[in-house]
């Protein structure tokens, strides 16, 4: 009996051992490939094809003037874009991204609700929030202007974002071939015909955008 109680305590000891070193062994791999992780800035570097905005790695958000104490910060939670990457890089890429009007959050649930209602956004008639690029202007290797269609509330306007192609690699994770940008621009919030507030609330409308985007492997579903 002692004997068989001994073996067991063996194989427990064994098994517990592997687990460990197969853990340590992951661990160490994982780690290695982020912390050695570069990425390339050069724009005829990044392979040409269809990407997809990553769900989990990006941020819109809008800031606008309170009572000129601030710039009041939003977010929204929820958004969606595609871009296509060609040969000739920024100049010929294009992108279109679908923002939830009704995602947004001002972290104050009362405000939530004003801004989101039929005095602003007015989101339950004009859900969705787009974009859609139209020409982009190069001021440097990997920047430039992007100007695209901007529709909200129903209103379609031009709107030119500052765009920097912030590196391309693939993912050391996903092993996806993934780039990133980020974009700002400005636009008046009265050619949306969003009035409403003003001018306890100001007309321009700050944007910052982060986002990565993934090209998806042969076979995914879209």
């Amino acid at each position: 009996m002692k004997s068989a109680r001994s073996r067991l305590a063996a194989l427990a000891v064994t098994l517990a051992i592997g687990a460990a070193l197969c853990a340590a062994s992951l661990a160490a791999c994982t780690p290695l490939r982020v912390v050695t992780h570069t990425v390339t800035r050069t724009e005829a570097d990044v392979p040409p094809g269809h990407y997809v905005m990553d769900a989990h790695h990006w941020s819109v958000i809008f800031d606008v003037d309170h009572f000129h104490y601030s710039r009041f910060v939003m977010r929204f939670d929820r958004a969606q874009a595609q871009l296509d990457w060609r040969t000739g890089g920024l100049e010929t890429a294009s992108v279109d991204a679908t923002i939830d009007a009704a995602s947004l959050d001002t972290n104050v649930a009362a405000l939530d609700t004003m801004v989101k209602g039929a005095q602003m956004l007015d989101a339950a008639r004009y859900p969705q929030i787009r974009f859609v690029s139209t020409h982009f202007e190069r001021t440097g290797e990997g920047r430039g202007t992007l100007t695209g269609d901007l529709t909200i509330h129903g209103v379609t306007q031009p709107v030119t974002l500052e765009v920097t192609l912030n590196g391309y690699a693939p993912n050391p994770l996903t092993k996806q071939p993934t780039v990133g940008f980020a974009a700002s621009g400005h636009f008046s919030r009265a050619k949306f015909g969003l009035s409403t507030w003003f001018p306890a609330v100001g007309d321009d409308v700050g944007v910052r955008i982060e986002a990565e985007f993934a090209q998806p492997a042969p076979g995914a579903s879209p």
